[in-house]
């Protein structure tokens, strides 16, 4: 069931209930002030004939000719006079006696005051009326013709108007939600025409403070992520191949000239030596692109547990070391550490390592003695990490991409690399909540700072 259609059969359902209750209850009212109304007149007609009777002296059997001759409504009220001893003192029709009056009736009327109540079609009135120190008792009855003409107009108007108010709404309903959800129908043509090769186009907005222009707006976001996303796999396909293609591009080409003719050991070495160059380089850009691969995982995929900082640095260090000999990593507290939970973290071993490494690597790699500084400090919710060196430092034109994967800044003559290792880093930071910031000073060095919260 399409939306438009739903939308109106709900608001016609509420609508239709509504409507309905409104006019039971206008119809009911009616009838209710309809009775009163009528049971007032009965009472004033009583009175009437009593005073008529019993001031005028008009004689009775003159009451009940007028009574019996009357061709007007007036006097169809057939009206029964008694004292409080139960002798009837006058009836418009004795021989008719529509109300049959009893003793109990009486003494009920006496006690009471004034009782009302219906008999069939007959609306009976019966009161207590004091006269000249007398007390008589007077009832009165009569059919509503005209009232209940009037209540049966008043419910086929109501039955005759609620059909048709419901069909004019559900025109004026269709029409309205119709053009409710034309921006709806904008928005669903125009995404038919988005496809991976034009993410540029964007969804129209007519109104953005309605629910439709949020969604569109919305859409729009997501759109600018898609298309933002298309950009960096391009981006990183067209990097890799590049990456990939260069040294095996190389080895190749080594090798070949190596087999056009016979050489000697040492230059058979050398050749070894710039394939296994090469081929280490190849190992280290795939490593890190599986572990960039890793950093991109659902987060819930990622498991955890409470890692000091200060024990991830040191296993960091000496994977470092290991690796490259000649590079220096000093590890330092700035402050003592009242709780291991201020420099612990919840996070995965691995991939803190991963970025750790990276961050030691990069300052003793850029720096003159092969030197790193880590300095382990907290404040507040968050441990605080600098890695800092005294290499050749980055450039204001550098800094806003160092963080790009596969960039490569005028630095890169001066050391070899594949330009994933921040953007790496940056990435497993984020999975932990964590920020990364550098200040740098060309030929003074640099200090990457990184924050993650502990425990």
């Amino acid at each position: 069931m399409k939306i438009r259609t739903r939308l109106i059969l709900l608001f016609m359902v509420l609508f239709g209930v509504l409507l309905l209750a409104f006019a039971v209850f206008i119809y009911i009212f009616s009838a209710g002030n309809q009775k009163d109304e009528y049971y007032d007149h009965l009472k004033r007609e009583a009175i009437t004939k009593a005073n008529m009777l019993l001031d005028a002296r008009v004689p009775p059997a003159v009451l009940q000719l007028i009574y019996k001759n009357a061709n007007n409504d007036l006097f169809e009220e057939e009206v029964a006079i008694y004292d409080t001893a139960f002798h009837l003192q006058y009836h418009d029709a004795v021989d008719i006696d529509k109300v049959k009056e009893t003793p109990e009736m009486i003494n009920r009327i006496i006690q009471q005051q004034q009782i009302r109540f219906e008999q069939g079609a007959l609306q009976v009135v019966g009161f207590l009326y004091a006269h000249q120190g007398r007390h008589y008792v007077i009832t009165a009855a009569a059919t509503d013709k005209y009232g209940l003409q009037r209540l049966q107009g008043l419910k086929y108007s109501l039955i005759f108007s609620y059909i048709g108010i419901i069909g004019l709404t559900i025109i004026a309903g269709y029409f309205f939600v119709g053009r409710a959800l034309k921006p709806v129908e904008k928005m669903v043509d125009k995404v038919e025409e988005i496809t991976a090769t034009n993410l540029d186009l964007r969804v129209p907005v007519q109104n953005e403070k309605d629910e439709i222009g949020e969604l569109a707006t919305t859409f729009n976001k997501m759109l600018d992520r898609l298309e933002k996303s298309f950009d960096a796999q391009k981006y990183f396909v067209s990097n890799i191949s590049h990456e990939l293609r260069t040294p095996l591009s190389t080895i190749v080409g080594e090798l070949q000239i190596a087999l056009i003719k016979d050489r000697s050991a040492p230059e058979y070495k050398e050749v070894i030596r710039l394939a296994l160059t090469d081929a280490q380089r190849l190992v280290k850009l795939s490593n890190g692109l599986l572990d960039l691969a890793k950093a991109s995982y659902d987060q819930t995929e990622i498991g955890r547990k409470a890692l000091r900082t200060d024990e991830l640095l040191m296993d960091a260090r000496d994977t470092v070391i290991r690796s490259n000999e000649g590079y220096q990593v000093d590890i330092q507290f700035e402050q003592e550490i009242e709780d291991d939970d201020f420099i612990s973290v919840n996070g995965n071993e691995y991939l803190l390592k991963v970025a750790f490494v990276n961050l030691m690597e990069n300052a003793c790699k850029f720096s003159a003695n092969h030197q790193c500084i880590v300095t382990i400090n907290y404040h507040g919710r968050v441990v605080i990490l600098r890695f800092t060196d005294n290499g050749i430092g980055i450039s204001a034109t550098d800094l806003p991409n160092i963080f790009s994967a596969f960039y490569r800044g005028a630095n890169q003559d001066f050391t070899a690399g594949n330009g994933i290792g921040l953007s790496l880093t940056q990435k497993i930071l984020a999975m932990h909540q964590g920020t990364i910031s550098v200040t740098s000073r060309m030929d003074e060095g640099s200090t990457f700072t990184v924050e993650i919260p502990h425990l």
